[in-house]
């Protein structure tokens, strides 16, 4: 799994965004991870999927209310990463308003996430497998902090401990 200290696996992510004004869609845009994050401060959540409850109800709207601060306390981006495609990432985006201030990106065939460690198998859920829910603060690549949930529990992963712990390391 990965630690604090190290530097966040390459891959490519996947982007979707709808422009409002044109109604026209682009993406899926493909993220390359190492030059995304090269000299910039990211909080990079994940969870494991969209539109599921805790996801949609907590933590997305969590991160999209203090997108602000989080800006203020020195944080370039917000990442929400989850084991879903592109397509179904930019609805969701839509749906919570995270235009602007969330990233979301999608994890399709969850390489990004097998190679952070950070896998949860939902298959007896009929879910397959799945990003473990967990927020991480990355600095030029690097981890800086990591907090990953236990099963089923949303206690250290959400936008008011990340930020709490940025404003600590600014």
């Amino acid at each position: 799994m990965i630690q604090v200290g190290d530097k966040l696996p390459a891959g490519t992510l996947m982007e979707f965004n709808e422009v409002a004004a044109e109604g026209c869609a682009i993406g899926p845009m493909p993220v390359d991870v190492t030059q995304a994050t090269a000299g910039k401060t990211i909080a990079l959540f994940a969870l494991p999927g969209a539109f599921t409850p805790t996801c949609s109800a907590k933590h997305v709207p969590g991160y999209v209310a203090q997108a602000d601060a989080f800006t203020a306390a020195g944080v370039d981006e917000i990442w929400c990463v989850s084991v879903n495609d592109a397509f179904v990432m930019g609805a969701w985006a839509k749906d919570q308003g995270t235009q602007g201030k969330v990233r979301m990106l999608a994890d399709g065939s969850a390489d990004f996430t097998k190679a952070t460690g950070l896998t949860l198998d939902l298959t007896a859920r009929g879910m397959g497998l799945r990003s473990n829910r967990y927020a991480m603060l990355v600095k030029d690549g690097v981890v800086r902090v990591l907090n990953v949930e236990g099963p089923g529990k949303f206690e250290v992963s959400d936008a008011d401990t990340l930020l709490a712990q940025v404003r600590t390391l600014a």
